[in-house]
């Protein structure tokens, strides 16, 4: 699934960012791309449960996948998180106009 056709939904991100295992996942994807290997070896769970997790990341739009060979890699959507968290700050924070900047930032990029 590409991220670029996942309709952007708080409320999906924010289920995904609930579990701090995705977090972690987040964190260890940001600014580089690696595969399950790397990632269970370096979270410290069962390759099941790292599949899992980055299935709802990628439902969510958060990370990016690459493929090579027998390997898939991951990296984080940043530009998605960004969004995301200009439609929280939108729903939550209307009045301090912050989102707009943000999006308004996005948008020119």
């Amino acid at each position: 699934m590409n991220a670029a056709n996942v309709q952007l939904n708080p409320i999906t991100f924010a289920k995904a960012l609930a579990d701090p295992t995705r977090q972690e996942i987040m964190e260890l994807c940001c600014c580089r791309w690696l595969n399950v290997s790397e990632i269970v070896e370096a979270v410290g769970v069962r390759q099941p449960t790292v599949s899992h997790h980055l299935a709802i990341l990628r439902a969510a739009g958060l990370v990016e996948t690459r493929n090579e060979g027998k390997h898939s890699y991951y990296t984080l959507n940043q530009s998605r998180v960004v969004k995301c968290c200009g439609q929280l700050m939108e729903v939550f924070a209307p009045e301090t106009g912050a989102a707009q900047v943000l999006l308004d930032k996005i948008e020119a990029s």
